[in-house]
C-alpha cells in the first residue's frame, strides 16, 4: 500500500480561496509600493552561497538552506572533512549554492552587478519566495514570501519618514489600525556598549538584546555574560531593560545616557529627525514608537531600525522589518552606496488579518455564476454568452458535463458560485437568459444586457 504524501515541515499548500486573500493583500503592498515610486525586480530563487554566507550574522548563516552540487557531489569533497563528519567544512566542498535567505542581500548583489543600468537614487520593491532552516511555529514557516521596497544611492533620513508613512498606507489600506512600528538605531546600540566598554562585544550585544521579548531580562542578561560582557557592563545598560516615556522623552533619555559617544549621538540626531517629522506629516492608523532594546541580529544594519508589530489583540511576532545598510554593497566591491529598506511579512499579515476577519466579503478566486449544461446545443448557447461577459471582465463558467441538475447546483453551492444561469430550449428560442439567485431562490428571465449589468 502507498504511503500517503506529505509536504516538509514549515511549508504549505494553499487552496483557492487562500490564493485569493493572499493576492488581496499583495496587491495592495504592490500598489502601495508604485504609489511611493518603487520599480519591481526579481532575481533567482538561489544564489552562489558567496553571495549570502556571512551577511546575516552566525544564527543567520546557520538557517541557510544549502543546495547539494550537481551530479556525484562527494566526489570532490575534503576526505579529511568527510571521515570527522566535519559538517561545516565539508558543506563547502559540496555545496556552492543556497536558498536565498531574503531579499535585501540579492537586491544588493543586483545593485552591484547592473550598477551601470541603474538610475541612482534606485527605489525598488520586490515580492518573492525566501527560506530559512528554522523550527516552524505559529506564523514562522520554512517557505515564505517577502515584500521589500528599498531605495539605494542616499543618505537623505526624509527616505526613513517615507518608509513609516508606506507602512502607515499600507496597514491602513488593509484596515489593520494600531499596529506599532517600532524604530531604533545601530548607532545607538553602538554608542551604548562604547560607554558600557564592551565595543568588541557590540554584534553579541545586540543579539542577546534583541531577544528581550523572547527570554526576558533574565535571559538576555545571562546571554550577555555567556558570551563575554562584564556584569558591571550589563549593570550600566539595566535602564534599558525599562525605557519608558514618549518618544522625545526617551530620545532625551538617550542623549545623557550617550553624551560621551559621538557615534551614539548621531544615532540620537537621527531618530530626532525621523521622529519629529513623521510627528508633523502624522499618520493615519499606525503609532511609532521608539524602542531601545530594537536590535535586529543582522550585521549589515548601520542606522535606523525598523519592525512591525500587530494590533495589541493579536499575539503574533513581527509582521514587517527593515533599516539603514550603509555598507551593504560594499561587500561585493561597491563602495559609498548608501540603502534603506523595509519588509512586509506576508504570511503573518495574513494570519492577522484572518484572526481580526477583516478580508472583504468580496475576496474571492470563485466565478460569478455558473451556466447550467443541458446538452451540447445548451452548452454552445451558454459558451456564446460566456464569451462575451468574459470579454466584459466578469468571471462565469459551464459545468462540463451534461449531467443531473442536481448534482450541478450542488457543485454551484459548493464552490460559493452566488448565481446559475439557465438556457433551455424555451431560453433559446427567445433570445433570453434565466439567473437564479442561489442564496435567495429567486430566478428571474433577463436579455443579455440585463444578465452583464446583474452580474456585474
Amino acid at each position: 500500500m502507498a504511503s500517503k504524501p506529505s509536504i516538509p515541515k514549515g511549508t504549505r499548500d494553499f487552496s483557492p480561496s487562500e490564493v485569493a486573500k493572499r493576492q488581496y493583500i499583495i496587491q495592495i503592498i504592490k500598489s502601495n509600493f508604485e504609489k511611493f515610486g518603487f520599480q519591481p525586480i526579481e532575481t533567482p530563487s538561489f544564489e552562489n552561497s558567496d553571495t549570502l554566507m556571512g551577511k546575516y550574522g552566525e544564527e543567520g548563516d546557520r538557517l541557510i538552506f544549502k543546495i547539494l552540487n550537481s551530479g556525484d557531489y562527494l566526489a570532490k569533497a575534503n576526505a579529511s572533512h568527510l571521515e570527522n563528519k566535519d559538517s561545516v567544512r565539508l558543506t563547502s566542498s559540496i555545496s556552492e549554492k543556497a536558498l536565498r535567505y531574503d531579499l535585501t542581500v540579492p537586491f544588493a548583489r543586483y545593485v552591484v552587478q547592473h550598477q551601470n543600468e541603474i538610475e541612482f537614487p534606485f527605489k525598488r520593491y520586490q515580492i518573492q519566495p525566501v527560506w530559512r532552516a528554522d523550527r516552524p511555529q505559529k506564523g514562522r514557516f520554512r517557505e515564505f514570501y517577502q515584500c521589500d521596497a528599498d531605495v539605494v544611492g542616499s543618505k537623505s533620513l526624509w527616505q526613513e519618514v517615507e518608509l513609516v508613512q508606506l507602512y502607515d498606507t499600507v496597514f491602513s489600506a488593509l484596515g489593520l489600525e494600531g499596529v506599532i512600528v517600532k524604530i531604533n538605531n545601530r548607532k545607538i546600540l553602538s554608542g551604548i556598549t562604547e560607554v558600557i566598554g564592551a565595543s568588541d562585544k557590540l554584534i553579541d550585544f545586540t543579539v542577546a538584546l534583541d531577544k528581550l521579548d523572547k527570554i526576558g531580562e533574565d535571559g538576555v542578561k545571562k546571554e550577555m555574560i555567556e558570551k563575554g560582557i562584564a556584569e558591571d557592563a550589563i549593570v550600566k545598560v539595566q535602564p534599558l531593560f525599562n525605557f519608558t516615556g514618549t518618544i522625545t522623552e526617551k530620545i532625551e533619555k538617550l542623549s545623557s545616557l550617550l553624551s560621551a559617544s559621538i557615534e551614539g549621538m548621531k544615532g540620537v540626531e537621527e531618530l530626532r529627525f525621523i521622529c519629529n517629522n513623521v510627528a508633523k506629516l502624522g499618520l493615519r492608523s499606525a503609532v511609532l514608537d521608539l524602542d531601545v532594546t530594537l536590535a535586529r541580529g543582522l550585521n549589515y544594519y548601520t542606522g535606523a531600525i525598523f519592525e512591525v508589530a500587530p494590533p495589541k489583540s493579536v499575539a503574533m511576532g513581527s509582521i514587517g522589518g527593515g533599516g539603514r545598510y550603509d555598507d551593504l554593497t560594499g561587500i561585493f566591491g561597491l563602495k559609498n552606496m548608501s540603502g534603506v529598506g523595509i519588509s512586509f511579512g506576508l504570511d503573518r499579515i495574513y494570519l492577522v488579518i484572518e484572526e481580526l476577519n477583516l478580508f472583504p466579503e468580496t475576496v474571492t478566486s470563485t466565478s460569478k455564476a455558473l451556466f447550467i449544461n443541458y446538452g451540447d446545443t445548451e452548452a454552445l448557447h451558454a459558451m456564446q454568452a460566456i464569451s462575451k461577459l468574459r470579454n466584459t471582465g466578469i468571471k462565469v463558467e459551464l459545468y462540463p458535463d451534461n449531467t443531473k441538475v442536481a448534482k450541478q447546483f450542488q457543485y454551484a453551492d459548493k464552490r460559493g458560485i452566488p448565481y446559475a444561469i439557465i438556457i433551455g430550449e424555451q431560453e433559446i428560442e427567445s433570445n433570453l437568459y434565466s439567473l437564479k439567485n442561489l442564496v435567495s431562490g429567486e430566478q428571474v428571465l433577463l436579455d443579455f444586457d440585463q444578465l452583464q449589468a446583474a452580474l456585474k
